[in-house]
């Protein structure tokens, strides 16, 4: 059955506007436009949304992950079969992961067919999970994680919202700066900037190369692109750009 793209957004975890921008760059496109201009979607599109979703879980960027996917060389069983070797070595956190993969693969060779539905489980990670991964990556200590973890712990319900409305506020003034079309090199845009990263500092000290891939962080992860294109379509793009500067002009 073929799936709109608010359906297959729904199904796999991201957006509508991921997968809009997916279409823009030629990365994944429709199977063909309806009369009403709607996309749909079908199996070898779901497929290939899944092997996306693979390689970005290993960290792959999208330019990376659209060379690999155009090559003629490219074979989807043996893609799977190599995202399976990897991932093995992290079983307890991927295995729902691990199990999508060999339902696919039995798929694609012809045996019983399972729910299509069925091959993006596993993609949903806890996002405390997924943040605590990426600080790791980015070069955060453990120890230094741990004693934020020990910190936080703490916390009252007051704490939490009154952090929560810091952000809320801050969010909201950023909003108030891209209606009023300025730019994110705009001194007003970075002065509310620095207050983001004052905020991030609470809870761990980022550096230059860490904050942009917080950025990144964001636009990778289908919770945050949902959250912030509630609050405005174009906070998510406006407010990377503006970390971005930021880190480059004030970060080591």
């Amino acid at each position: 059955m073929p799936y709109t793209v608010k359906q297959l957004a729904k199904l796999s975890g991201v957006s509508v506007r991921t997968l809009h921008y997916y279409d823009e760059i030629a990365l994944l496109s429709p199977a063909y436009y309806g009369d009403n201009h709607y996309r749909y979607y079908e199996e070898e599109q779901l497929l290939m949304l899944q092997q996306i979703l693979f390689y970005k879980e290993l960290g792959f960027p999208l330019g990376d992950i659209q060379k690999i996917l155009k090559s003629e060389h490219f074979d989807k069983i043996e893609a799977l079969q190599s995202h399976r070797n990897l991932l093995t070595g992290d079983i307890d956190r991927i295995h729902k992961l691990i199990n999508t993969i060999d339902k696919t693969i039995s798929h694609l060779k012809g045996k019983p067919m399972f729910e299509l539905e069925e091959i993006f489980d596993g993609f949903t990670d806890e996002k405390q999970a997924m943040y605590l991964d990426f600080l790791v990556e980015s070069g955060i200590s453990k120890e230094s994680i741990e004693e934020c973890k020990e910190k936080v712990k703490h916390w009252s319900k007051e704490q939490w919202v009154a952090n929560k409305q810091e952000n809320d506020k801050l969010y909201a003034n950023i909003v108030g700066l891209i209606k009023k079309n300025l730019s994110p090199s705009s001194k007003e845009v970075q002065v509310l900037i620095k207050k983001h990263y004052e905020l991030t500092k609470v809870f761990w000290t980022p550096t230059r190369e860490s904050y942009i891939g917080l950025g990144q962080l964001y636009l990778s992860n289908p919770d945050f692109v949902a959250f912030y294109d509630e609050i405005h379509p174009k906070l998510l793009d406006f407010l990377i750009e503006a970390m971005n500067l930021f880190a480059d002009k004030n970060l080591s």
